[in-house]
């Protein structure tokens, strides 16, 4: 007689994170069920089990079984780049959109103890703060002139609506060392990692940080996270980079402009793709699906794309063969945008430091609302605080620049992903800064292969010049 299926959850209550991950662990080698194995498990011998297969041997795989749920409450927005920079994980964090921030609301950061430097930076923050709080009745109330009344909507929805929007205006005057809360489901494994990286940042902040999510985490990881320590490497790397390249403030770049620039992308993608998915479905060897490929007229070559993009439904993920493709870009784009940019992990991303190098954009509604002179003054003054508190502390300066200056990303993705991320980000819901970024990085996928770039779901209602004339008095 068969042994019926059994699908059951271990109760995390009943049994901790490592005893979780040890029981799965030890299904390799014994034939009982996973309950009966957890039952005959205790902390002690989950921990010696873990000290010797997961820390002594290195089987760091079994200690993904261990998940945490962490909740982080009351950090800048810039140590939050490195807690969310880890790629195996899941993150929610306050939004701008929905909420609204006070005066008090933000970090000082320990590198400026002198008084003079504190009181600047102090100051520079205040000035920002006062300004989002005076914009936002502001915005609205030019927003509500514009807004369209709709018929069955209720004042309380319409409300809503125009404080939504006012909301994604005046976020660009937030500084990045405004707080939030970030909740982080997490395994050990790619915890150990981050409280790696975390202690070996240049941030004081996000070294503590990262000192007491490891002792948090510790009550209920004693052994998976025993070596979370700094590595020095990460350091090393850094300064040796920091002293063997120019100062960027000394070279000039006539194509530093924000926007979107594919700078490379692989030539053959398409061939690729189509040849993975030959093979993925026929069986045939590499060899035989190039011939085959060759022997394809461009009509059939179509009928294939399209059997493998137009059926699609509206929530349909598309084959994991799109991913042999590449594109890299070159993406200058507001920091709010940045902050959005960053939570899409399945890419390779490459910030360059957070400085005023860049300049600031300004959304149209600022000017409408007649605060362009106070905008423009308050921005001015954090670039000129950015390059006092820089002769303190490079890395902690970036704290007083606020969401409206320019950061540049080196991004590397492949065809599905960005497939998934423009769609997501060029929807009518979107922030307006990152439908302009979506659609320009549309435009120049198709631009290089009108083939598969026809098929991409961005919004076919806008375009990038229609978004940075309707929302941007200056990118």
């Amino acid at each position: 007689m068969p042994r019926p299926r059994e699908i059951y959850l271990l109760d995390p209550q009943e049994y901790s994170p490592e005893t979780i991950a040890v029981a799965f662990a030890k299904t390799s080698r014994s034939p009982e069920s996973f309950r009966k194995i957890a039952s005959e498990l205790t902390g002690e011998s989950s921990a010696e089990f873990n000290e010797k297969w997961v820390v002594g041997y290195g089987h760091s795989s079994v200690s993904e079984h261990a998940v945490l749920h962490i909740a982080v409450e009351n950090i800048s927005r810039l140590a939050v780049e490195c807690l969310e920079s880890n790629r195996l994980a899941s993150y929610t964090e306050k939004s701008t959109r929905y909420q609204q921030w006070s005066c008090e609301d933000f970090h000082i950061p320990e590198e400026f103890a002198e008084s003079k430097i504190r009181d600047l930076y102090i100051e520079t923050c205040l000035a920002l703060f006062q300004l989002y709080e005076k914009s936002l009745p502001a915005v609205a109330a030019s927003l509500e002139k514009e807004y369209p009344h709709k018929q069955d909507e209720t004042p309380a929805r319409r409300n809503r609506i125009i404080l939504t929007a006012a909301g994604d205006v005046c976020r660009f005057l937030l500084p990045v060392s405004a707080f939030a809360n970030v909740g982080m489901t997490i395994n050990a494994r790619a915890l150990e990692h981050a409280i790696t990286k975390m202690l070996s940042h240049p941030l004081l902040e996000v070294q503590k940080i990262g000192m007491e999510i490891k002792e948090i985490a510790k009550s209920s990881l004693p052994t998976l996270l025993k070596y979370a320590n700094r590595q020095p490497s990460l350091q090393s790397t850094a300064g040796f980079f920091e002293k063997s390249v120019p100062n960027v403030a000394e070279i000039s770049d006539s194509n530093s402009f924000p926007g979107a620039r594919l700078v490379r992308f692989d030539a053959d993608f398409e061939n690729q793709i189509l040849l993975a998915a030959i093979i993925r479905y026929s069986g045939y060897t590499y060899a035989q699906a190039v011939e085959f490929l060759t022997s394809m007229t461009a009509d059939a070559r179509k009928e294939f794309y399209a059997n493998i993009f137009g059926i699609l439904g509206d929530h349909d993920i598309p084959i994991r063969e799109l991913e042999y493709g590449n594109f890299i870009f070159e993406v200058i784009l507001d920091q709010g945008a940045y902050l959005e940019l960053k939570r899409h992990r399945m890419m390779t991303q490459t910030p360059s430091p957070f400085t005023p190098r860049f300049g600031y954009s300004i959304p149209l509604e600022i000017k409408k609302a007649g605060l362009l002179n106070d905008y423009s003054s308050v921005m001015e003054k954090a670039g000129e605080t950015y390059h006092r508190l820089a002769s303190i502390s490079i890395p902690a300066a970036s704290y007083v620049l606020p969401n409206a200056y320019n950061r540049q990303v080196i991004l590397q993705s492949n065809f599905r992903s960005l497939f998934h991320f423009l769609s997501l980000r060029s929807a009518p819901n979107a922030h307006f800064s990152m439908r302009r970024i979506a659609q320009e990085m549309t435009d120049q996928m198709i631009k290089v292969s009108p083939n598969l770039g026809s098929f991409l779901r961005t919004n076919p209602g806008e375009t990038a010049q229609q978004i940075e004339k309707e929302y941007f008095y200056r990118v």
